[in-house]
């Protein structure tokens, strides 16, 4: 949901770029889970508060800029279950990232590698023969089905 940049200020706060849709998505949550290479440990949020585009936050235990500091770079995450439940026809990028897409001819443009936010629209990166940047617009996407494991697209091979 974010990543730890830099210290903020010198009594253990730490300044976080999010990845939620508004920098207030991880204001909410009193609990982050930090680490890097998928190795995580949860840490306490006494205060977070939004800062310009970023989040300023104090966690327990950091008292001083040292400390904050060994948090640089590090992935901040929430546990899945604390997270809103994704309203009709929303789906968190996680959840689309290793589906299969298909296009309306049947043939396997690939998988899900990774989501790019593009101020316009939202885009697919898939990765197959070739690789395809697919817009994530209703024009576009047909059908995404979770729990089969694809999402159907109109859009051509050779696109």
């Amino acid at each position: 949901m974010g990543h730890v940049s830099a210290p903020f200020g010198i009594q253990g706060w730490i300044k976080v770029h999010p990845y939620t849709e508004t920098n207030t998505g991880l204001t909410g949550y009193a609990t982050w889970w930090l680490g890097k290479n998928g190795s995580f440990q949860t840490y306490e949020v006494l205060e977070a508060r939004a800062q310009g585009t970023e989040v300023v936050a104090k966690l327990k235990g950091f008292e001083d800029r040292e400390a904050a500091l060994t948090l640089r770079g590090m992935e901040v995450a929430v546990p899945r279950s604390e997270l809103p439940k994704a309203r009709r026809d929303e789906f968190y990028w996680s959840d689309l990232i290793g589906l299969t897409v298909l296009n309306t001819e049947g043939l396997s443009l690939g998988t899900v590698k990774q989501l790019l936010a593009t101020g316009a629209n939202d885009v697919l990166v898939v990765s197959g023969e070739r690789e395809h940047l697919i817009p994530f617009v209703r024009q576009v996407i047909q059908d995404v089905d979770l729990q089969g494991g694809t999402i159907q697209v109109d859009w051509g091979a050779d696109y």
